[in-house]
């Protein structure tokens, strides 16, 4: 009996799958620290200041981590594409092909999908940094900080539409909150405004990259021409909220607990469902978690009348 092979059948299309996911531009690599996981979940007990240089005097003074940490369960997730065996038999323009990419796609963004939910939830209950309050918050506190917000607001005309002016005072203001937040032992922890980045909902984009890249705005020389990165998310659901991200810092924002990188599978014709159904399957699985790292490098802003 002959085998019609449109290349569905082959190894090739696992090459295939993997070369459009390491071609797809992801963001999630840049905003979070990379964690490798040798369990089923991790418990960070690391949130939190390391001692500052002092004089060595009559020896050294050893200092243990704080007490504030929580443990991150690795999660699994899949996606599976079922077709029809007259399907690939009668694909003749690699239809199927172009399901498959769209899949290679899709599991490539999904970490940046989870992402944008950690900062579209950021400010809710059982969203909590590591010092047990919620991501955004008015009232975190750690050791020797003091009380401390990163959930601002800033005004606009039209919160869902701001102008390039306004965006700029929020930003403004972003920076000089993220500047100023001290670790538990009343160290500043962002010493310097670089490695900022933006992420915001699409209807701000072209507003932001205005107020940062333009070398004049309402007749004045803008001062925060290229302080940082513009990156919309489509996910994010309100229109009248964005973020700033420090992430050249060890501990960024976010923290990838990367335990299976993804694999794909798939079942054709000598599998049981190819068999008995005439489906074939195609599959992707791995396991990962994104979670919360420091809030002191995260600022939410929320535009109001």
């Amino acid at each position: 009996m002959a085998i019609i092979n449109t290349g569905l059948l082959s190894k090739g299309l696992r090459s295939e799958f993997f070369n459009r996911f390491e071609a797809t531009n992801t963001h999630f690599q840049d905003l979070s620290t990379r964690i490798p996981s040798t369990s089923d979940s991790e418990s960070y007990k690391w949130l939190g200041s390391i001692p500052r240089m002092r004089e060595f005097g009559t020896g050294r003074v050893a200092k243990g981590v704080r007490t504030e940490s929580y443990s991150v369960e690795n999660l699994k997730y899949e996606s599976t594409l079922e077709v029809d065996r007259d399907e690939v038999s009668d694909d003749q323009t690699g239809q199927i092909r172009v399901r498959i990419a769209e899949m290679a796609q899709r599991a490539a963004t999904h970490k940046d999908f989870l992402t944008s939910q950690l900062l579209a939830n950021g400010d809710s209950a059982g969203f909590n940094s590591y010092d047990g309050v919620p991501f955004f918050s008015t009232l975190h506190v750690s050791g020797s900080s003091g009380s401390q917000s990163n959930k601002l607001t800033s005004t606009a005309v039209d919160t869902d539409d701001a102008t390039t002016d306004e965006f700029k005072t929020s930003l403004r203001a972003a920076i000089g909150a993220m500047m100023a937040f001290k670790d538990d032992v009343g160290d500043p922890i962002a010493i310097t405004a670089t490695g900022l980045v933006c992420v915001l909902p699409t209807n701000l984009y072209l507003t932001a990259l205005e107020a940062v890249n333009a070398t004049i705005v309402s007749t004045t020389s803008n001062v925060l021409q290229g302080v940082a990165q513009i990156i919309p998310y489509p996910w994010l659901g309100g229109l009248d909220t964005w973020y700033l991200l420090k992430t050249d810092v060890v501990v960024r924002p976010f923290i990838f607990q990367d335990r299976e990188p993804i694999e794909f599978t798939a079942l054709t014709e000598n599998s049981d469902e190819g068999f008995r159904r005439e489906k074939f399957l195609y599959g992707v699985r791995a396991r990962y978690r994104m979670t919360y790292g420091y809030w002191q490098h995260a600022v939410q802003t929320q535009f109001t009348v």
